[in-house]
């Protein structure tokens, strides 16, 4: 079954529906097929559901058998080291657990080896060399299975269902050049990916011209962006059509906005309201006509409030504004995106393979600089491989010891709070990782992920 923008949902992180239709409920995902990385990943909704068959066939498929119980699923995956019958999960009331049906290879939660486990939020399955996520309350609205491997659009696939639902929009309001759009979002979320598919929907047919407004000089910043005659200042030695007239009939995008220095800010200004560019030293107008994408990953409306940004382009830029997620909130997307940077490197890699130890790690790692770090490590972990499985001695050490990039010191009141309720938890458990993982109901790689992220040290509470 193809999945669509709109039809593709997922975990609300509040725990409150994003619209009042909005099914809550347990899901099981596919994440990643380690022999077949390409098939990206289906989502199965469990609400409906009291028994999952897991086993090796022909093909990915979901059956729910019209002969068989009432809230039966049937799950195969084309994965030659699965057993036929190799696993069944079981809801007892409120509780989902999975048991292993005596497969050759066995059946393990979290990379240890389980005849039976009791499944938290955000557990790793492991069946052959194919990883399943199990999530305890996502959106589940559309169609009970989701499948991504169909869909066109693999630039915006996604189960998470607020980002779902402004990418539809964005495509229902970027043929409308009259509502410029900005795009907000971490260093290395796919900013420049989205402004292209916004390109793309808006239907223009002249060029797309990128503009990182950070990068510019300072003191060139408006003959770069507007262009300028022979002689309007030293230097000038030619005419320069410029970056924005260089888009006409396509679509602009301004990266980073924020960036721009407030003398030039007036001037985009009067380029955006009035649809026309003055090169410097130039005596007339020139008419403009194009899409505006911004982007930053800046807050703009503190931007604003301090001065820094003017309030008049901020409203001129804003007419629809979209986040972008970091990749640590976009976990089930993971198999779709590894699917789709190996795609786009397929002639460079080849065929590109797993082992089940690679995935759990690409899981449990925060990825402090997004789906830019993740394009580097799958590229250079399949050069090591060397045509055989990607395994976790082909990923970068400081990856795996937890001393890569951190996120930003800087918490929020919210991430304050959370970080002091943890201490406290490990505090009390001595540090026990495992301890505070039952207590809270999470995955022990999920405390592991929020002691990485807010740099907290085990050995400190043992």
């Amino acid at each position: 079954m193809a999945a669509t923008i709109g039809q593709t949902l997922v975990d609300d992180e509040s725990g409150q529906s994003a619209t009042q239709s909005t099914r809550i409920g347990s899901a099981l995902f596919v994440l990643l097929e380690g022999e077949r990385p390409g098939a990206m990943s289906t989502r199965h909704a469990l609400d409906k559901i009291s028994n999952v068959t897991l086993g090796r066939g022909s093909s990915r498929s979901a059956e729910r058998p019209a002969r068989a119980k009432v809230g039966d699923l049937i799950v195969r995956l084309p994965d030659k080291r699965m057993s036929s019958s190799h696993a069944v999960m079981a809801k007892v009331r409120d509780q989902w657990f999975v048991e292993d049906s005596n497969s050759r290879n066995g059946t393990r939660v979290n990379g240890e080896l389980v005849k039976q486990h009791a499944l938290v939020d955000g557990d790793l399955i492991e069946l052959g060399r194919s990883v399943l996520l199990f999530r305890s309350r996502v959106g589940l609205d559309g169609p009970d299975d989701l499948d991504c491997l169909q869909s066109s659009d693999t630039d915006t696939l996604t189960f998470k269902a607020d980002l779902a639902r402004s990418w539809e929009e964005l495509r229902q309001i970027a043929p409308s050049k009259d509502i410029a759009i900005l795009i907000n979002g971490e260093s290395g979320t796919g900013k420049e990916v989205l402004a292209r598919q916004i390109a793309k929907w808006s239907g223009v047919r002249g060029d797309f011209v990128g503009v990182n407004c950070g990068a510019l000089p300072a003191n060139l910043v408006e003959s770069e962006l507007f262009g300028s005659v022979k002689g309007a200042f030293s230097g000038a030695e030619n005419n320069r059509v410029g970056l924005v007239r260089s888009a006409n009939g396509g679509c602009l995008f301004l990266d980073e906005i924020a960036d721009l220095p407030l003398s030039s800010q007036a001037a985009l200004l009067r380029v955006l309201q009035e649809r026309e560019v003055t090169p410097i030293g130039a005596t007339r107008p020139y008419p403009v006509d194009l899409r505006v994408v911004s982007a930053t990953h800046q807050n703009l409306d503190q931007a604003v409030a301090s001065g820094r940004f003017r309030h008049d382009l901020f409203a001129r830029i804003a007419g629809f504004r979209c986040h972008l997620p970091p990749l640590r909130e976009r976990k089930e997307d993971l198999g779709i995106l590894i699917g789709r940077i190996l795609a786009r490197s397929s002639d460079e890699l080849g065929n590109v393979t797993f082992a089940p130890e690679a995935v759990r790690e690409l899981v449990a790692y925060d990825w402090p600089l997004n789906i830019r770090e993740l394009s580097n490590v799958l590229r250079t972990a399949a050069l090591l491989a060397r045509g055989e499985p990607i395994q976790r001695i082909h990923l970068p050490q400081t990856m795996l010891d937890g001393t890569s990039v951190s996120v930003a010191p800087d918490l929020s009141n919210e991430q304050a709070e959370h970080r002091a309720e943890l201490l406290v938890l490990l505090n009390k458990h001595s540090g026990n990782v495992s301890a505070v993982a039952r207590e809270v109901g999470k995955a022990r790689t999920q405390i592991q992920r929020w002691m990485k992220r807010y740099a907290i040290k085990q050995e400190e509470y043992r």
